[in-house]
């Protein structure tokens, strides 16, 4: 069986990248494998999620999806944003960081908010593919439901009258923002299949090209051959997280 491993401690995000990945792939968390999690020192979602699948790339050399996500209000000038973890540790827990946030809230007209979820896939081969997921909502005015995690309780995601805390678990998957990422790392993957494809139908066109000129084989078979191990080790295990 394949193996990815799921660059996250987070329990909840393990679980519901779990459940959108592929059942014929074993998922292998970080615990596993004794790798501690990386300090995000990027300034943007986009640049810690392609810290983290780098980071957890070297230290297992497995495949690696890793996502950096959160919850950005308007009010708030856009924060927690790429700190919300750590508002959640700094307060000493989420729920006191939804208090916090619910507090700083409390006089506010203008409740809209967006989670945010930029998703990373390394493959061995060193191929990265990063996408962003947004969900638009609005914040509540106090802590509501106990499903889902981190600042699920206080977010209501437009054209709903429930936060996410609220919802059922597998409702909340197939519409967050992680999800909406999934949706699009899975579409970036079959337009890579298409592309490998046409790249290693060039390369054989070329290859007989050289045979029949006679021009610098022994050099371009070398080439030659490193890319199509390299493209078709790429090719073999992207369609197998998206099916």
């Amino acid at each position: 069986m394949k193996k990815i491993l799921i660059g996250t401690h987070n329990k909840g995000k393990f679980k519901e990248l779990s459940y959108l990945l592929s059942k014929k792939i074993k998922k292998i968390s970080p615990i596993e494998l004794n790798i501690n999690s990386p300090k995000e020192t990027k300034k943007t979602f986009i640049g810690n999620a392609k810290l983290k699948v780098n980071y957890f790339s070297k230290h297992s050399n497995l495949p690696v999806i890793a996502d950096d996500s959160g919850l950005c209000i308007s009010a708030l000038k856009r924060k927690p944003g790429i700190y919300s973890a750590r508002w959640a540790k700094k307060h000493g827990s989420f729920k006191n960081a939804m208090k916090f946030i619910l507090g700083k809230m409390r006089n506010k007209s203008n409740r809209s908010a967006t989670f945010v979820c930029c998703l990373s896939f390394k493959h061995p081969t060193g191929k990265i593919i990063t996408v962003e997921g947004k969900i638009k909502g609005s914040i509540s005015n106090k802590i509501i439901g106990t499903k889902g995690f981190g600042y699920d309780p206080i977010f209501i995601p437009f054209s709903k009258s429930i936060t996410f805390g609220q919802m059922p678990k597998l409702k909340k998957i197939k519409m967050d923002h992680r999800f909406i990422a999934f949706k699009k790392i899975k579409k970036k993957l079959k337009l890579c299949k298409l592309f490998i494809w046409s790249f290693i139908d060039i390369e054989f066109l070329d290859y007989f090209f050289v045979i029949k000129t006679k021009i610098s084989y022994f050099t371009f078979y070398s080439t030659f051959k490193r890319k199509i191990i390299y493209w078709i080790n790429f090719f073999i295990f992207f369609p197998n997280i998206i099916d």
